[in-house]
C-alpha cells in the first residue's frame, strides 16, 4: 500500500482537534504501509501546518491561498484531490466534522470510489481496512471492507481515535498546480459570538433537555458545564423551542458526539437524541421519570429533580 493521506481542518489557522486525531491515527496504523502525508488547505496556514510533523505527518501539502480562506466545497475538493495525485496514498482519512462530511464524498465522487462514513473502529488487513460503523441511528453496526479502486475514502468520528503528540518534524511543501475554479465563492461568514466549546469536539458534554423548562434554566446547565471543564449540549426538544441555538444540538439532526463523559439533564432519550451520543465513553443521566428510556443506556442514573440535584453537584464539584 502507498501510505494514508489525511485531510486537515483548520479555522482562522487553528487545527481543529478532530483532525489531529484523525492525523495521529493514520500514524498508529503505520500508514498503511506508507507515510502519512497530510494536505491542509487556507489561507496563511504555514505556520500551522509546520506542527502537524509532531501529530505523526511526514509530509505536509499546504494549499496556501485567498480563496481558501474560508471554506468552499470545489476549492478544498480540488486540493485534497492534487494532494491525492501528488501523493498516490491508498486510503484517505477525513475527521467526521460537519466539514468532513460535506468534503469527504465529494472528493470520492471526483476520484471514483468509495466512501465509509463515520467509523468508530478500524484495523488494517493485508492491504484493505475492515471498519465499523453504527446504522440504524446506532442500535446496530456494520462492519465493511475497503475494496475496489483505490483510494479508499474513510471519514472517523470524532473523539473516538486519540491524539496522540508524537513529536518530530514533517516536510512542509507547497501544493503547486491548483487552478482553483470556484463558482460559488463565500464572501463572508456570519458566526456567533466565540468562547464556548463545540460540542463536536468537547472530552465532556452537559445537556439539557425539555425538562429544563425554559430557557433562563440553560444558565444552570451551563453552570454545571463550566465546572467540569465541558460544554453545553442540548436536544433537539429544547433547540426546536428556541431555548439555545442548534449549533448546541446533539443528536441525529444535530451533532454527533463521542466524548468521556456526557451528563444528560432532564432528556428523556428518545432514539433521535441516543443517535447523537450512545457512543460516549461514561453516561450519567438526570431525570425524574424512572422510566425514561435515557436510563437504558446511562452507566450512572440519578432518579430526581434536576433543580435540585445539579445545585449540591455543582458545589461537590468546585469544593474538589
Amino acid at each position: 500500500m502507498a501510505g494514508i493521506l489525511v485531510f486537515v481542518e483548520q479555522r482562522d489557522g487553528e487545527i481543529r482537534k478532530a483532525s489531529l486525531q484523525a492525523l495521529s491515527e493514520a500514524k498508529r496504523q503505520g500508514g498503511a504501509g506508507g507515510a502519512v502525508t497530510a494536505v491542509l488547505p487556507g489561507s496563511g496556514v504555514g505556520d500551522a501546518a509546520a506542527g502537524l510533523g509532531a501529530w505523526g505527518a511526514d509530509k505536509v501539502f499546504v494549499a496556501d491561498d485567498s480563496k481558501l480562506a474560508l471554506y468552499s466545497a470545489e476549492g478544498y475538493a480540488e486540493a485534497v484531490v492534487n494532494a491525492v495525485e501528488q501523493a498516490q496514498p491508498s486510503v484517505i482519512f477525513f475527521a467526521g466534522s460537519a466539514m468532513g462530511r460535506d468534503l469527504a464524498p465529494r472528493v470520492a465522487a471526483r476520484l471514483g470510489v468509495g466512501a465509509l462514513a463515520d467509523v468508530v473502529g478500524l484495523t488494517l488487513d493485508g492491504d484493505s481496512f475492515t471498519v465499523r460503523r453504527p446504522v440504524y441511528s446506532g442500535k446496530a453496526f456494520a462492519t465493511a471492507t475497503t475494496a475496489g479502486k483505490n483510494p479508499q475514502v474513510i471519514s472517523l468520528r470524532p473523539n473516538v481515535f486519540a491524539a496522540e503528540e508524537l513529536g518530530g518534524a514533517g516536510e512542509v511543501v507547497a501544493l503547486d498546480g491548483l487552478a482553483l475554479s470556484i463558482r460559488a465563492i463565500v464572501k463572508e461568514l456570519l458566526a456567533a459570538a466565540g468562547g464556548e466549546l463545540d460540542v463536536a469536539e468537547a472530552d465532556v458534554i452537559v445537556s439539557g433537555g425539555r425538562g429544563i423548562k425554559g430557557p433562563e434554566n440553560f444558565a444552570l446547565i451551563k453552570e454545571l458545564a463550566d465546572a467540569v471543564g465541558g460544554a453545553v449540549g442540548a436536544s433537539r426538544a429544547a433547540v426546536d423551542a428556541g431555548w439555545i441555538s442548534h449549533s448546541h444540538q446533539v443528536g441525529q439532526t444535530g451533532k454527533v458526539v463521542s466524548p468521556s463523559l456526557y451528563i444528560a439533564c432532564g432528556i428523556s432519550g428518545a432514539i433521535q437524541h441516543l443517535a447523537g451520543m450512545t457512543s460516549s465513553k461514561v453516561i450519567v443521566a438526570i431525570n425524574k421519570d424512572p422510566d425514561a428510556p435515557i436510563f437504558k443506556i446511562a452507566d450512572y442514573g440519578v432518579v430526581g429533580d434536576l433543580f435540585t440535584v445539579i445545585p449540591p453537584m455543582v458545589e461537590a464539584i468546585k469544593a474538589l
